[in-house]
């Protein structure tokens, strides 16, 4: 009877690192959050040494090949805009991408031998690129998306490998800003079980039944351009739900859109000329625009790809299972026309007079017909686009009209760059309050878009605290406790017991 105490001693032990566990296995999906709010001073674009007909395998010195080979992929994985700080040295890291736990800091992926991955083994680089584990054996969040990299071949990895180790200048000091994530969520142990559940570690297998170009897109737009990570919505443990893959998703306080092949919810009413132009230039007249962490990919990726890669890519999403959203009826672009209240307004105010924008009209026209056009058409050439027949105010989800509103909208595609100022605290044109914000949102809505969406105050609030948090980070603060609450129960437990087995050893 003397080995009872310490059995169930160590069954307490395992059932409080189960709780503790359990507690802990969302912080991986809610990290994969990207930047609430997208930096104007986006990082560098990549390298212009693009193969741009045939691969660099061709080149006569394979190490050089596999180097050339290794640049084209990180660009297609998107490596630089997340592990490059604004204004800050390629690859170093420091980039902060805000979760709702806590900001995470990209580290540094440069081969310098003290402060990037200079000393990582060819096994170390992919343990870290598809299993998410650093060499020195600790867990990486997926803000790092090695659930997509995961699918990724031998053959490509070594070439990542080369590049990184051989191509990229090192920087010796470290990422200006390290992780402190707020406990539980420090614990980077918790990955083990969020990992057991959510990684798929099989590399890609070409389908047979498809074509090469539809299997070269799937690996892309799965693997290296992780296009799931936003685009696919998430389950309570913030895992990627199954059966709803690219149906769209809350990014922050944006929202990456329905990219399945449907026709209503989706993408299927595009064509295949519009869908590539997209990809190339973050624009297309008649249907959207890339905004936030859209428009970072279009700037530092997928601009660069060949156009067969990125032919590739929308021949896959062609292949993509339609999912359709019960409250859409049409397609988010085919709303609105041109119309303008401008000649309305004209005299119904004097220049100085007090709190005179009072209305959606009065701030459309103060603040965005300059651009946008007073008929909402946009501007000649499209650079202001038209505000009808547009994805972002004809949704019935008005996250990226408010955002673009909050955050403004910056891209550059070739020497060109796009930009719409913000008008959050930051602006420098003029900061707008919540129910300014509100009050356009909601006339563009009606003039221009869709007019059964309505966006109050508290939603551009929201918005402006990095948008709505999902339900396990609401628990955020009730976690530590309920931890230590269940281990002082188990305790007492346990101490209960140990009490009751000594009373019946005494004799009477």
């Amino acid at each position: 009877m003397t080995h009872l105490p310490r059995r169930l001693s160590t069954h307490l032990s395992r059932r409080s690192a189960v709780i503790v566990l359990s507690a802990l296995l969302y912080v991986a999906g809610a990290a994969s959050v990207h930047a609430q709010e997208q930096s104007l001073e986006k990082p560098p674009a990549p390298p212009a040494a693009v193969a741009p007909t045939a691969p660099a395998a061709a080149s006569a010195d394979p190490a050089k090949a596999d180097i050339e080979s290794g640049r084209y992929l990180a660009i297609a994985a998107d490596c630089m805009a997340c592990h490059t700080a604004p204004a800050g040295k390629p690859y170093a890291g420091g980039y902060a991408i805000e979760s709702p736990l806590g900001t995470i800091y990209a580290t540094n992926i440069t081969p310098s031998k003290t402060a990037g991955i200079g000393n990582y083994s060819e096994a170390q680089f992919a343990r870290a690129l598809r299993e998410g584990v650093r060499a020195d054996g600790s867990h990486l969040y997926p803000a790092m998306p090695y659930t997509s990299y995961a699918m990724l071949t031998d053959s490509d990895v070594h070439k990542l490998y080369s590049y990184f180790m051989n191509a990229v200048a090192p920087v010796n000091e470290p990422a200006g800003s390290q992780t402190k994530l707020p406990f539980p969520f420090n614990v980077r142990m918790s990955m083990t079980a969020w990992n057991a559940i959510f990684l798929d570690t099989q590399r890609f297998v070409p389908d047979a039944s498809k074509s090469q170009q539809i299997n070269r897109g799937k690996y892309l737009a799965e693997g290296l351009a992780h296009c799931s990570t936003c685009h696919t919505p998430r389950n309570f443990l913030m895992g990627e739900k199954g059966g709803s893959a690219l149906a769209g998703a809350p990014l922050g306080p944006w929202h990456a859109p329905n990219i399945t092949s449907d026709k209503v919810s989706g993408v299927g009413g595009w064509s295949d000329a519009e869908l590539v132009q997209y990809l190339k230039t973050g624009h297309v007249e008649g249907k959207g625009q890339a905004g936030g962490a859209m428009a970072e990919a279009v700037t530092n990726s997928f601009q660069h790809l060949r156009d067969d890669d990125i032919s590739a890519i929308v021949a896959y999403l062609r292949t993509v299972p339609p999912v359709r959203d019960a409250t859409q009826s049409k397609p988010a672009y085919s709303y609105g026309k041109a119309v303008s209240d401008e000649s309305a307004l004209r005299g119904t105010r004097g220049p100085n007079e007090h709190n005179s924008l009072n209305s959606g009209a009065v701030l459309f026209s103060g603040y965005c017909a300059s651009c946008h056009a007073a008929s909402g058409a946009g501007s000649n050439g499209q650079d202001y686009p038209s505000l009808f027949n547009n994805t972002a105010t004809g949704s019935h989800n008005p996250a990226n009209l408010v955002s673009a509103i909050l955050y403004g909208v910056e891209r550059k595609v070739g020497d060109k760059e796009i930009m719409m100022p913000r008008f959050d605290a930051h602006s420098y044109v003029n900061p707008l309050t919540d129910q300014q914000i509100a009050m356009i949102a909601n006339y563009v809505l009606k003039q221009y878009g869709n007019p059964e969406v309505q966006v109050t105050e508290a939603y551009v609030a929201q918005a402006r605290k990095g948008g709505e948090q999902p339900v396990l980070a609401k628990l955020q603060p009730y976690i530590a406790p309920a931890i230590g609450v269940a281990i002082v129960l188990l305790l007492l437990i346990a101490i209960a017991v140990i009490s009751v087995r000594r009373r019946r050893r005494i004799p009477f």
